[in-house]
């Protein structure tokens, strides 16, 4: 059996999807891990994890990509 510390687990999620109103063609998000961290990525199935922006900015990095 495997243990998963704070910093693995995810707490929530926001995902994002866009511009058309079906069938998206643009997909992102944050996870917010059990530790407070954050992780911005793009993508569906095959998740792009994106470096934070600026003073550590999720937002900010999925709008940059």
């Amino acid at each position: 059996m495997r243990r998963y510390g704070p910093e693995e687990q995810v707490a929530a999620r926001v995902e994002l999807s866009g511009p058309e109103k079906r069938l998206a063609t643009r997909h992102a998000g944050i996870d917010i891990h059990g530790d407070g961290s954050t992780e911005p990525y793009v993508g569906r199935v095959r998740r792009q994890v994106l470096e934070l922006g600026p003073d550590g900015d999720a937002v900010a990095a999925i709008i940059d990509s």
